[in-house]
C-alpha cells in the first residue's frame, strides 16, 4: 500500500470522526426575545364646572385651589384636569357638562346646588363615566355628592362675632333660602348666642351666588340697619369690603380674604378642597370609587377659621379656641335641642342632636334672627 491512499484512508477517517462527534451535540436553542415593557397607564382625566369666576377669593377660588393642590399631590402623571368657570345653572351647565364628557374626561365635577338637574341627566346619560356633585342631595349608581360642613365655620365666626359685637347687632348676606344657606344663618346667630345672649341677627337676601354690587347693596343695607359685624353666603369679597368702608367688621367667606380688607377682617371662614379630590382621584384610579355621600367639617380639616384677626381680644380668641375643639372632638354640637324658632315653635327637642334629615330640610328661623324666610322656601 502506497503512501498517498494511507494519507486519503487518515484523512477520511478523521473527517468521519468530526462529523459524528458535530452530530452528536445538541443544538442550542434560541436566546429568549426580551419581554416588552408594560404599557404605561393613561392618566386619569378630571373635570370641574365652576359656578363663579375663579379670580382671587371665594367659592370657586376654594375649589380651584383644592383641585390644584390634589393634583400636585397625587401626580401630573397621573391625573390630568381642566375646569371650566362661570357657568351658569341650568340649561347652560347641562350643555358643558356633555362637552366635557365628550372631551374624554371619566371623573366630573359640578361644584355648585343649582348643576344637580343638569349633572343628574347628564349621568345617567353616561353610564361610564363617574360624576360628583357638591351640596347636592341627589345620587345614582354613577353620581355621588359631597358637602362640607359649612355651618360650623359659621357657628365660629359666629362665636367671634358675638364676641365683637357693639350693637348686638349681625348681619348676614344670603343667597339663596334654600337648607344649605339657612343652617348657616342659622349657626352664625347660634354661636353669638353661645356667648352673648343678646345678640340678632338680620337678613338681607341677594338670590345670586355672585353679584358683587348687589352684595355691596345688602351689606350697606344691613349697615344702615345697625348691624356692626356682618357674615356672607355671597362668594365675593363685596360685604366684607363694605365693612371696612364704613368702619365695621365682618369676615372672609370660603377662602382667606384678609388682604381685602384688613381692618375690618375678623377671620375667615375657610374650605379645603384638598384632601376630597386626592382622595376622589385615587378611587376613580384603582376603581374603588363608589356611590356615597361625605359630608366633612372642622373634624377632617375641610372647613376651619383661618387668618384669625391679630386685634381680637385673649378672651375672643380663647372663646374660638374652645369652640373650634368642641367640633373637633363632638363637644360641641352646633344644632342641640332645645332650639325653638323665631316665631316660638320648638323645632328640636332637649337634648337632641340634629341628624343630616333635620339639617336637610332647615326652612325656618332660629330665635334671634328676624323676619321671615321668603315665601316657597
Amino acid at each position: 500500500m502506497n503512501r498517498s491512499f494511507t494519507r486519503r484512508i487518515a484523512l477520511g477517517a478523521l473527517l468521519l470522526g468530526a462529523t459524528l462527534a458535530a452530530c452528536s451535540k445538541k443544538e442550542a436553542p434560541p436566546a429568549p426575545a426580551a419581554a416588552p415593557a408594560p404599557a404605561k397607564p393613561e392618566p386619569l382625566k378630571a373635570a370641574f364646572i365652576y359656578v363663579g369666576p375663579v379670580g382671587d377669593a371665594g367659592w370657586s377660588y376654594s375649589h380651584d385651589l383644592g383641585r390644584r393642590a390634589a393634583v400636585e399631590k397625587f401626580g401630573a402623571d397621573k391625573v390630568t384636569t381642566t375646569f371650566v368657570e362661570k357657568v351658569p345653572e341650568g340649561p347652560d351647565a347641562e350643555r358643558v357638562l356633555r362637552d366635557l364628557v365628550a372631551q374624554g374626561n371619566k371623573l366630573v365635577f359640578a361644584t355648585s346646588f343649582g348643576f344637580m338637574e343638569s349633572i343628574v341627566k347628564v349621568a345617567k346619560d353616561n353610564p361610564e363615566v363617574r360624576f360628583e356633585h357638591a351640596t347636592g342631595y341627589k345620587t345614582s349608581d354613577n353620581l355621588r355628592v359631597y358637602e362640607a360642613k359649612f355651618y360650623e365655620g359659621a357657628y365660629l365666626a359666629g362665636v367671634v362675632a358675638g364676641k365683637m359685637t357693639k350693637t348686638n347687632t349681625l348681619g348676614f348676606v344670603g343667597s339663596f333660602p334654600i337648607p344649605e344657606v339657612l343652617r348657616n344663618i342659622n349657626a352664625y346667630t347660634l354661636g353669638a348666642q353661645s356667648v352673648n345672649p343678646k345678640v340678632k341677627t338680620r337678613v338681607v337676601w341677594v338670590n345670586s351666588w355672585f353679584d358683587p354690587p348687589k352684595e355691596t347693596e345688602a351689606a350697606q343695607s344691613l349697615l344702615n340697619q345697625g348691624a356692626d359685624v356682618l357674615l356672607q353666603n355671597t362668594d365675593s369679597t363685596a360685604v366684607l369690603q363694605a365693612a371696612e368702608r364704613n368702619g365695621k367688621l365682618g369676615f372672609g367667606w370660603d377662602s382667606d380674604m384678609s388682604a381685602f380688607a384688613p381692618k375690618a377682617h375678623l377671620g375667615s371662614v375657610a374650605l379645603n378642597w384638598a384632601g376630597y379630590y386626592e382622595k376622589s382621584f385615587r378611587e376613580a384610579s384603582d376603581k374603588t370609587w363608589k356611590p356615597e355621600v361625605t359630608k366633612w367639617g372642622v373634624k377632617e380639616g375641610m372647613i376651619d377659621f383661618v387668618k384669625p384677626a391679630s386685634f381680637l381680644p385673649a378672651d375672643v380668641q380663647q372663646a374660638l379656641e374652645t369652640a373650634r375643639e368642641g367640633l373637633k372632638t363632638g363637644a360641641v354640637a352646633v344644632f342641640k335641642g332645645p332650639l325653638v324658632d323665631n316665631a316660638g315653635k320648638e323645632v328640636l327637642a332637649k337634648d337632641v342632636v340634629a341628624d343630616d334629615a333635620w339639617k336637610g330640610a332647615i326652612n325656618f328661623y332660629v330665635k334671634g334672627v328676624e323676619g321671615k324666610v321668603p315665601s316657597g322656601n
